[in-house]
């Protein structure tokens, strides 16, 4: 008998569907020489700190560190849970072979991993690896099924995350909580959660302490047509009151006109950060809200695997996409203009070297039924990505012109769209919260201008005041977790530094969740704000190493070096150890104030 087990319930049962498991067991499916079972996600987690002495059952400085010589698993203390592993194991012991039918990542191999070591596996065991879950993919991963062992640097990545977040997370809120908590409560601290709540306080201090300081701006309007002075800001109103005076009165004159012609890509296509953070200025939804429902989206198989870090597609999803498209009904005025043409094959949409475990986030062709309207809003998203990315760019012309008078320079420039191009399939939405301070919308159509015109003019000299930083939303907050910290605009940059990124993908959303729920952090409209209680907790933390975003941002591409077989799992936990022991230490020898 070959016995499946799958991450939920429905997943197992649209793989028993397929492989003709079609009888109903407590806890599995049967039929077709398979069995079909499931866990409900984490069955097992690495057992408590009481669990391994009795020494670190009561919380105690003298107590720490406390690093076991060896880790261990444990079944999460759970009725249900209890009941599904007496099945599981039963079957495990009855199977000639196994098939780890496990969400295909990280955390879908360490959840099926541990159930295995629990039930102390023998048999050999295949693994199911498939992007998405309708019957043809099924159908192919089950032709396709690889040994369990060429994902064993997956399991190694996933558990030395999972020690490395026991480690310092066990032994640092005990250190704070014990040392500065004053009997008053926990004081959470954790390998992610801390950087992150970090970022914030840094950002709401950095608004509380700004002193906004005046400067003017001198602009004059020409032919309804606004100019601004090229000096930019002046820093006394006296200097912007001399050049005002001395261009009143005075003929404005067009000194010059210079149009270029450009192009716009597509926008990339969504990994579920991306996606997340749309959501979240299109339609408000928080990253949980966002995951939730592509994930809703992915096992109802509209979408595939959402849980990715990459924009890409894999070269063996090319041959696919014609019929993906044909099959999208509810867009076909947006796809028709594509049909029986030859789709273009753009690097920036598909790129082997880009893609590892999972491809970006496309519709199946499945056509959906009974959407509610968070689903609807996201798979309207991932279907204008998907569709876009094979329409022309967008044909734009930028047209500066140039003025003076007397001896003050002033310029003005707008956007015209020539082609609209992919711009028919997605309406770029202008985000008020991303602009810049001065930042003018360039698209505006200006009139037509001739070199050497002049005439009368109208100008202004205006007081403005500088603004503080923009406080965190959760989509401006997910972008910074993706670069550590680092304010980056530039698409191909941010793609860079997503390998030093703070959390996983799929992880994200929970540790904002983890942030709330601690009453860390509030969300004020839409802005996210630290409470007293997150503030004071990252005043009492003066070890930099348990804040700050880029030192976060380096193990998490170390856990990425350990899947890719570039880094022992070893070496990292071994670090790890060291650095908890440096922690203990330090605020051990740590005043109170």
């Amino acid at each position: 008998m070959i016995v499946c087990i799958a991450e939920k319930p429905s997943v197992a049962r649209d793989i028993a569907k397929v492989l003709g498991a079609n009888q109903a067991h407590d806890g599995y499916m049967e039929g077709n020489g398979y069995q079909v079972t499931w866990t409900f996600g984490h069955l097992c987690t690495l057992k408590e700190p009481q669990d391994y002495t009795d020494q670190w059952k009561a919380w105690a400085l003298t107590r720490l560190p406390m690093i076991p010589q060896r880790f261990g698993i444990k079944l999460i203390a759970d009725k249900g849970v209890e009941k599904q592993f007496k099945i599981i194991e039963s079957l495990f012991q009855k199977a000639d072979s196994i098939v780890n039918c496990g969400d295909a990542g990280q955390e879908g191999e360490l959840i099926q991993r541990w159930v295995m070591q629990k039930a102390l596996v023998k048999c050999p065991v295949k693994r199911l690896w498939i992007s998405s879950l309708t019957e043809e993919s099924i159908r192919e991963g089950f032709k396709t099924l690889k040994d369990q062992s060429e994902y064993q640097s997956l399991y190694e990545a996933g558990l030395s995350r999972a020690i490395g977040d026991w480690l310092l997370g066990m032994n640092a809120t005990r250190l704070y909580t014990l040392k500065y908590g004053q009997n008053r409560q926990v004081l959470s601290i954790g390998r992610v959660q801390t950087p992150t709540l970090a970022l914030i306080v840094k950002r709401y201090q950095e608004i509380q302490n700004f002193k906004p300081e005046a400067y003017w701006v001198l602009s004059t309007v020409y032919r309804d047509t606004t100019f601004t002075a090229t000096k930019g800001k002046y820093g006394s109103v006296e200097d912007g009151q001399k050049d005002l005076q001395s261009v009143e009165g005075k003929e404005f004159t067009v000194t010059d006109i210079d149009t270029k012609k450009g192009k716009e890509a597509p926008p990339k296509l969504y990994d579920l950060t991306s996606l997340q953070v749309e959501c979240n200025k299109k339609y408000n939804m928080s990253a949980e809200q966002t995951l939730q429902t592509i994930q809703s989206l992915y096992e109802k198989k509209y979408t595939t695997y959402p849980r990715v870090d990459t924009t890409y597609l894999s070269d063996d999803i090319y041959p696919k996409c014609p019929d993906i498209l044909s099959k999208l009904a509810n867009y076909a005025e947006l796809t028709a203009p594509l049909a029986g043409k030859k789709l273009p094959k753009s690097k920036k949409v598909f790129d082997n070297s880009k893609v590892t475990d999972h491809h970006a986030i496309i519709p199946t062709g499945v056509v959906p039924q009974g959407l509610s309207m968070a689903e609807s809003q996201v798979y309207d998203e991932v279907c204008r990505h998907f569709i876009a990315v094979f329409y022309p760019d967008c044909q734009f012309a930028t047209t500066t012109v140039l003025g003076k008078v007397e001896e003050v320079e002033f310029k003005t420039s707008g956007k015209q769209i020539l082609d609209p191009g992919w711009r028919v399939v997605i309406k770029p939405v202008k985000q008020d919260e991303e602009k810049k301070e001065g930042q003018e919308d360039e698209e505006k159509t200006l009139p037509i201008f001739e070199k050497g015109e002049h005439g009368p003019h109208k100008p202004q000299l205006t007081e403005k005041w500088t603004t503080p930083p923009k406080p965190y939303t959760e989509a401006t907050l997910l972008r910074a977790m993706e670069t550590a910290g680092k304010l980056v605009d530039d698409e191909s940059l941010r793609e860079v530094m997503k390998e030093n990124g703070i959390g996983r993908p799929s992880t994200r959303a929970a540790i904002i969740e983890t942030l709330f729920k601690r009453n860390y952090i509030r969300k004020v409209r839409k802005s996210l704000e630290p409470t007293p209680t997150g503030i004071e907790l990252i005043g009492l933390i003066h070890e930099e190493l348990l804040k700050s975003a880029e030192l976060t941002g380096i193990w998490e591409k170390k856990l990425r070096e350990i899947e890719q077989h570039k880094y022992e799992a070893r070496q990292f936990i071994e670090e790890l150890k060291q650095m908890v022991v440096q922690i203990v230490n330090q605020v051990m020898r740590d005043g109170f104030n």
